[in-house]
């Protein structure tokens, strides 16, 4: 069975920093590009960050370019979230994707397997 687990959400005040990591167990996903995805209470999904199956190409949604970083490391199956900087926006359900294919893409319909997701929380 194919199942991916984030991990390090929590509560943080607003200028500090979270990692969020993501374990993949059941199938190894090293030819698999990755991406981390979050969403608000009543809103739909939206893109923050993908990774491409080498590491070599990475995309940001603008709203997290030059705060968040997204890394990987095939070896060990997991992808990985820095995220710095955090705003009260930043809060949402931070969920990590994988799609069977070896480049990133920004669409949530793109990816094949998913996370339960892990609340992250930033308080003014």
């Amino acid at each position: 069975q194919v199942q991916l687990v984030e991990s390090g959400g929590g509560l943080v005040q607003a200028g500090g920093s979270l990692r969020l990591s993501c374990a993949a167990s059941g199938r190894t996903f090293s030819s698999y590009a990755k991406g981390w995805f979050r969403q608000l209470p009543g809103k739909e999904r939206e893109f923050v960050a993908a990774i491409s199956w080498s590491g070599g190409s990475t995309n940001y949604a603008d709203s997290v370019k030059g705060r968040f970083t997204i890394s990987r490391d095939n070896a060990k199956n997991t992808v990985n979230l820095q995220m710095n900087s955090l705003k009260p926006e930043d809060t949402a359900v931070y969920y990590c994707a994988a799609r069977s294919g070896p480049s990133t893409r920004l669409s949530e319909y793109e990816y094949d397997y998913w996370g339960q997701g892990t609340q992250v929380t930033v308080s003014s």
